[in-house]
């Protein structure tokens, strides 16, 4: 398989740089074995039936943007200069793994001030990230950070406008609870409390797994031969509560269909053996045509990136041709792209309704 298999032309104008409002009135591509159908998210329960369960990832987007100033005593005087900060994860050290830019101008020790209650010192550089050591911990570091920080939009939007304090709700789902994101489930976003309470209704239920998304979703895939690709690792947890209600929906012959390819990743992940578990660690899956899905009947999710890994887990799903005809489809009728663009749901022909 080649990188070159999972391109397409896509039109710089279909890149969304903000949601559908309200979040349901987004567009939804419904993609059957043989159909393409043309809808809206509010319309999602047309294609669920009671029985049905919906995998959702609760995982929580912290505002991991944050910008400062280091301050330094040179021969001219005093010294100041901006520095950007991307967080990645906290490590067990209780340091923080960041992007800086620049990290080259900036000295082990030296202090980083983000606001009057927020500061860090660099406290080691290694391959490429700097570890920050925050003066605040617990609550108060994330009350600190909530002021001070932006929501670390991706890097397709924010080229295009800076984050804003719109962004801190809508780039953050409804059922977010579970703190460590530095991306959203970005399918996700398009569920509001009145479509979810409309399909508990109908008979559809709901599981939570958390899978805490990072900066590494946006990595480039570099390699032609896509089967040499080293995927980077995010951390999960499927609960013994969760994997329980999976394998009860799959026993009476529902539908299992995770919102999201970080659901979908992770349900897989917990479920290499053949059947789901309950699992907790970091997965670095890599889902590329030829995989065998042992849990997902189904996926909801919003429309990837040319040559990304995404768009391969995508064709693993659905099949490389039948992808490129939903895609197709998707650029003639406009769908908007990316974090906060349209959705689809894509039905293998196995369980077709």
């Amino acid at each position: 398989m080649k990188l070159s298999d999972f391109d397409f032309d896509l039109p710089d104008d279909l890149i969304a740089t903000r949601p559908a409002v309200p979040r349901t009135s987004a567009r939804l591509l419904v993609a059957e074995a043989d159909q393409i159908s043309d809808a809206t998210v509010a319309d999602l329960g047309q294609w669920l039936r009671p029985g049905d369960r919906l995998v959702l990832n609760d995982t929580k987007v912290i505002p991991a943007r944050l910008s400062g100033q280091r301050h330094r005593d040179t021969a001219q005087g005093p010294m100041a200069a901006k520095v950007e900060v991307t967080l990645l994860e906290p490590g067990a050290d209780g340091c923080w793994s960041a992007l800086l830019k620049p990290l080259k101008k900036v000295k082990l020790g030296e202090e980083i001030i983000f606001s009057d209650q927020l500061s860090a010192r660099l406290d080691r550089v290694e391959d490429g990230q700097g570890y920050l050591a925050f003066n605040l911990s617990g609550d108060d570091f994330d009350t600190a950070l909530a002021e001070a920080g932006a929501m670390p939009l991706p890097p397709y939007i924010a080229a295009k406008r800076a984050a804003d304090e719109q962004d801190k709700t809508d780039y953050q789902t409804v059922w977010a609870r579970n703190s460590g994101a530095v991306a959203a489930p970005t399918a996700s976003l398009h569920f509001d409390e009145t479509l979810l309470a409309q399909l508990r209704e109908m008979g559809v239920s709901f599981s939570y797994v958390t899978l805490h998304v990072g900066a590494g979703t946006f990595l480039p895939v570099k390699v032609e031969d896509v089967t040499t690709h080293k995927m980077h690792s995010e951390w999960g947890r499927v609960s013994a509560e969760a994997a329980a209600e999976i394998a009860a929906t799959k026993a009476a012959g529902g539908r299992v269909i995770p919102v999201g390819t970080t659901a979908l990743r992770l349900i897989e992940s917990a479920a290499r053996s053949g059947a789901i578990e309950p699992w907790e660690g970091d997965t670095d899956i890599f889902i590329y045509p030829g995989f065998a899905f042992n849990v997902a009947d189904a996926l909801m999710t919003n429309f990837h990136l040319p040559k990304s890994t995404l768009m391969m887990l995508v064709s693993a799903l659905m099949g490389q041709e039948r992808i490129r005809e939903i895609y197709e489809h998707a650029v003639s009728q406009r769908y908007r792209f990316f974090s906060y663009g349209d959705a689809s749901l894509l039905i293998p022909a196995k369980t077709r309704v």
